[in-house]
């Protein structure tokens, strides 16, 4: 995958060489030279700019990119407002570091939901989290075996969920569903949100959009999401 990470403190130094060394290609972005000098010569490049001046991506091939990471750690608002940056400019899956609660308030705001904290995460956990490629989310409980969400496949459409065991090809535990449904505020506008079903049940029918919240051994995660036919979903 190309993934950019801006900020290069040391977890974002940490982060960008542990995704180059699982075989990503990786921009590393600072404004200060000297931690680009640092990290130039261990991932794939390495770019001094200022990333809250919006001119300065015309540098960067955003577009191509198929993740972001805000690791920005000494400058909130810098890291708000990069963040903010690269949503108006793609449409990019980021993940963006908070530094406090209100800094987390203000990217869910944002729309960001793939948020981390480096004083509870390390760079390694997040490296194997951001490789699983097809995958919306992830929850990594150790080196074998993940919780994820991935999309439902068309063949699941308008099947319930015993029907689906009967199927017998993948070796994933369905803990729940997340299905879109339209919400109104006070003021009587409409949204989009997304919530859990709860505990599915057998006679639960999947539908087009669902999200699957999966459990299994990673190769199985990895299995299904590239359509291989060897695995079953257990519900």
């Amino acid at each position: 995958m190309k993934i950019i990470v801006f900020g290069l403190g040391n977890f974002g130094m940490s982060l960008a060489i542990s995704l180059t060394e699982t075989g990503n290609e990786v921009i590393g972005v600072d404004k200060n030279i000297e931690k680009v000098n640092l990290v130039k010569d261990k991932i794939s490049h390495a770019i001094a700019l200022d990333s809250t001046n919006e001119l300065s991506y015309e540098a960067l091939p955003l577009k191509d990119a198929d993740k972001v990471v805000v690791a920005i750690g000494e400058n909130e608002g810098a890291a708000i407002i990069t963040t903010a940056i690269i949503k108006k400019l793609s449409d990019v899956k980021i993940i963006s570091r908070a530094l406090s609660p209100i800094h987390d308030t203000v990217l869910e705001a944002m729309g960001i939901y793939s948020i981390i904290h480096p004083e509870q995460e390390s760079a390694d956990r997040l490296t194997k989290q951001i490789n699983f490629k097809s995958t919306l989310e992830n929850y990594q409980l150790d080196d074998n075996y993940t919780i994820s969400e991935v999309k439902a496949k068309p063949e699941f459409f308008g099947k319930t969920l015993a029907e689906l065991d009967s199927i017998d090809k993948y070796r994933l535990t369905l803990i729940t569903i997340i299905r879109k449904r339209e919400k109104r505020n006070l003021i009587g506008k409409k949204s989009i949100i997304k919530e859990s079903i709860g505990r599915p049940a057998p006679d639960t029918v999947v539908q087009e959009e669902d999200i699957l919240v999966v459990y299994g051994y990673n190769k199985d995660i990895e299995t299904y999401c590239l359509g291989q036919e060897e695995h079953q979903i257990r519900s």
